[in-house]
């Protein structure tokens, strides 16, 4: 097997259309979402929750919020873990690894020393489960200590534990607080196990399909890895150094691009080294920042245009005015009328979606 020669186009082709940002638009969520393998959740709703951004994104103004909780809360066709969605379908991949957790020495002595506390929740979950974690008593015999904000957060923390040990799960959520019940009630009985090593695998398969082209190993970051490892075949980019992994199902594909607007935790922009590679596009999330020291918004939103990110949006959805407030479309690059109407109308779907009087559009 050779290595691919790719130029920056290619490897932008094939990264959009696997992010189901090409047309045609796919027609179903749950094929988006196990595509995608997963939606991060992410409280901020400057504009709309992550999650929903994501399907509107690639779904149009024919999916509404409402599908998603369907999908995980009665349906149970989704299932949340480590701030992702991800499909119920999937499960299997993971269980492996919540039977080893945890890794780290540290946890393990906390679960230890709390035994005690984790059968009272287990046993509070099981009696009146699902519960929000305000209902649940903390009595544990030793506090989780932190530096950082999970500081004697003790009910919160062993929810986490038990959930990445596979024996409690997140059962939905009331407003933006999540329901906790014991597994056996949220995860489908009988799942086969995957092993770990084998599941790891397929994972690294999985998210190379959803990415398309992607570095066999790249800095840790929160959440999802961006890395693949030996998945798909080797390839090069023109002008990009080092090595890639392509999926080869993705090669040689027809594109015909589209304008979107992307949540800034969207997939295709997440990993903020392979966007500079691949897309020559800086962002930056400036939500952190001092006002007077952002460049593009508090939650300013990326703008594709066929194959390329050409600019980024400063927009504000505010529900009790009932206003969609665009602050300033930034241009990357100079906006042909063709590329400003285009953005223009995506606007102006994103409102109408959000029910909401656009403001501040030519």
């Amino acid at each position: 097997m050779g290595v691919h020669q790719l130029d920056r186009a290619q490897a932008r082709r094939i990264a959009v259309r696997a992010q189901l940002l090409a047309d045609p638009r796919p027609t179903d969520l749950l094929t988006v979402v196990r595509h995608l393998t997963l939606l991060q959740i992410d409280p901020t709703a400057a504009v709309a929750p992550s999650a929903d951004l994501v399907c509107w994104s690639r779904l149009g103004s024919s999916y509404q919020p409402a599908h998603l909780r369907r999908a995980l809360e009665r349906d149970r066709a989704l299932f949340e873990h480590q701030a992702m969605l991800r499909p119920m379908d999937d499960l299997g991949l993971y269980l492996a690894a919540m039977a080893a957790w945890p890794a780290h020495e540290r946890q393990r002595e906390w679960l230890r020393a709390n035994d005690s506390f984790r059968r009272d929740v287990l046993d509070l979950l099981g009696r009146s489960g699902p519960l929000l974690s305000r209902d649940i008593p903390d009595t544990c015999a030793v506090p989780w200590p932190s530096s950082g904000w999970t500081n004697n957060r003790n009910v919160t923390q062993m929810l986490e534990f038990l959930v990445a040990r596979g024996e409690v799960a997140i059962s939905g959520r009331q407003g933006r607080q999540r329901l906790w019940d014991v597994a056996e009630r949220v995860y489908p009985a009988g799942t086969p196990v995957v092993a770990l090593e084998q599941a790891l695998r397929v994972r690294n398969e999985r998210r190379l399909r959803a990415l398309g082209i992607a570095r066999a190993k790249t800095p840790v970051l929160p959440g999802e890895p961006a890395e693949v490892g030996d998945a798909g075949e080797p390839a090069v980019v023109e002008g990009v150094p080092g090595v890639w992994r392509v999926d080869p199902a993705a090669l040689g594909q027809p594109f015909t691009g589209r304008t979107a607007l992307l949540s800034p935790f969207d997939r295709l922009v997440h990993d903020r080294v392979r966007l500079e590679e691949l897309f020559e596009y800086e962002y930056v999330l400036e939500m952190y920042k001092p006002k007077a020291n952002r460049r593009w918004g508090y939650f300013a939103l990326p703008i594709l245009h066929g194959d390329r990110l050409v600019g980024k949006v400063d927009a504000t959805a505010d529900r009790r005015r009932g206003t969609f407030t665009v602050h300033a479309v930034h241009e990357d690059v100079p906006f042909t009328p063709q590329v400003s109407r285009a953005v223009h109308d995506e606007l102006r779907d994103l409102a109408s979606w959000l029910s909401l009087t656009p403001e501040g559009l030519r």
